[in-house]
């Protein structure tokens, strides 16, 4: 550094160090300040994303399952199938997992705890006083007793007003803490500004004093701050008189902060873009409210049939058939819609599963169907496990609808394969279902189509063969969340292949 006449080290060093202790404060001030409110902002959307959000997810399972075990019951009331208390049985076993997450959260919050309480009580008096002792009873349409329905309708509305009421509080929960985040992300993001401002404006009432001493590095440290306005990662370069040197480092070191509190803000934006993803459980609320009035008018149907059996006239018996027909449609479609809704959102839960029991518990399944029309359904699962890392109910639902699909294009008497082979594609293994059957099959023009919502082929269409159109949209969402992938070989009238793969575990 070059001295001026009438000046020395000593007095530049007594000029500089003052302004330089005022401007170091304030850096230790706004990196103060970036941590605790990088810290205060982590640990916000910790508790949004780890404990809150786990908790409503797990509220509205508490609502599914609910709503399976009236479904079930229902199913059991109108039929008296077995398979209607099997459904049953599975969703009760959920019930208490999902409903154990939901007071683990609230415990901490009394108005919470408070409306989880009440929705568990709910449910138990529903349970108690009327599923319970209905599926114990024989089921069937002649044991119908409109008292006793009436009552687990009753019920049933108050479980829902109870969830409807832990539900509210819990978005209302969610709302809070999204906001809090916000606003603690934002004020450390201005307290930073204001200070890097407020230091700034001290560094320019001491620029004319300290021009003639420091001028190259102050001016090297301007074009710094200019630079970092349009590229974050440029950094100072620590050079001249010691005080100056601090000064480089410290804004090097707000640099880093600014980046932190950068990083934390497009944490907290990407969490809230979850959030936002809300809406898609539009889809999944509206199927979840049809339902229940579709089950009720498929009851009433019922009640109909059975009341005016062999008194209704030709006319009216079409009429009522194809009621009966249109609600079982929308029931399907509601179904395949939901499933589909948690197939492209919910995170996928991984454990390792045999593929062999989950293949032969889907060709179980099939059977009834197929050999109603005269179909065999040949398998060939091999000797050995295959396990693989997947979600094994929606895993499950992929091959069920595969192989459902598989019969319900078949021609009457035929006849579908199911293979379950280990192969190995350039070092990766993987599980392979190959399913064929030798139906309608698909016109070629049609099969850069497949996997389209609603598509279903003009083939399919003219033989009146019910569909939604969901079924191998659902399979290939499915398969794509395994880290597999499918495909499809069809000839019109010759029939199709589906090959699926799937990694196995030691590969995965």
């Amino acid at each position: 550094m070059v001295v001026t006449e009438g000046s020395s080290p000593r007095t530049v060093a007594r000029t500089l160090t003052p302004a330089l202790h005022r401007l170091a404060v304030l850096i230790g001030v706004i990196a103060l300040i970036a941590i605790v409110g990088v810290v205060l902002s982590t640990r916000a959307v910790d508790d949004l994303t780890e404990g809150l959000q786990p908790a409503s997810v797990g509220n509205q399972a508490v609502l599914q399952d609910l709503t399976d075990l009236e479904s079930a019951v229902g199913a059991w009331a109108r039929s008296g199938e077995p398979g209607a208390l099997d459904d049953y049985q599975q969703a009760l076993a959920r019930l208490p997992g999902h409903q154990q997450v939901v007071a683990q959260y609230a415990a901490a919050d009394a108005p919470l705890m408070a409306l989880v309480q009440a929705q568990r009580d709910a449910a138990e008096r529903w349970l108690v006083d009327y599923a319970q002792p209905r599926v114990q009873a024989p089921g069937g349409a002649e044991t119908f007793q409109l008292r006793r329905y009436r009552q687990g309708q009753r019920l049933f509305e108050q479980v829902r007003a109870a969830h409807q009421e832990t539900a509210a509080l819990f978005g209302s929960r969610v709302r809070e803490a999204s906001a809090a985040a916000t606003w603690r992300l934002r004020a450390t993001i201005g307290s930073v500004a204001l200070l890097t401002l407020l230091g700034w404006l001290v560094v320019g009432r001491s620029r004319a004093r300290l021009l003639a001493e420091v001028s190259r590095p102050l001016v090297a440290l301007e074009g710094v701050v200019h630079q970092m306005a349009k590229d974050p990662t440029v950094r100072a370069r620590p050079e001249g008189p010691r005080e100056v040197r601090s000064v480089a480092l410290a804004l090097n070191d707000l640099a880093d902060a600014q980046s932190r509190a950068r990083a934390v803000e497009h944490k907290v934006t990407e969490e809230l873009r979850v959030l936002d993803t809300a809406r898609d459980d539009f889809v999944s609320n509206v199927s979840h409210e049809l339902r229940t009035p579709l089950t009720t008018i498929h009851g009433y149907l019922e009640m109909v049939a059975e009341e005016f059996e062999d008194t209704m006239s030709p006319r009216h018996e079409r009429i009522l058939e194809a009621s009966r027909r249109n609600v079982a449609r929308l029931k399907t479609l509601i179904d395949d819609l939901l499933t589909l809704s948690k197939a492209e959102n919910r995170a996928t839960s991984l454990e390792a599963v045999d593929l062999v029991p989950l293949v032969r518990d889907a060709v179980t399944d099939v059977s009834i169907t197929a050999s109603g029309r005269g179909i065999v359904v040949e398998q060939d699962l091999g000797e050995h496990p295959v396990v693989v890392l997947a979600d094994r109910p929606m895993l499950g639902r992929a091959f069920l609808n595969l192989l459902s699909n598989a019969v319900k294009f078949s021609l009457e008497q035929g006849r579908v394969t199911v293979s379950l082979r280990i192969e190995e594609t350039d070092g990766r293994r993987s599980g392979v279902v190959t399913v064929l059957d030798r139906g309608i099959g698909i016109p070629s023009a049609e099969l850069e189509r497949l996997g389209s919502r609603f598509f279903r082929a003009s083939n399919a269409v003219t033989n009146e063969i019910a569909g939604t159109g969901l079924g191998l949209r659902i399979v290939q969402t499915i398969v794509d969340k395994h880290g597999g992938d499918v495909r499809i070989d069809s000839e019109e009238g010759r029939g199709t292949r589906v090959v699926v793969r799937i990694p196995l575990q030691s590969d995965g």
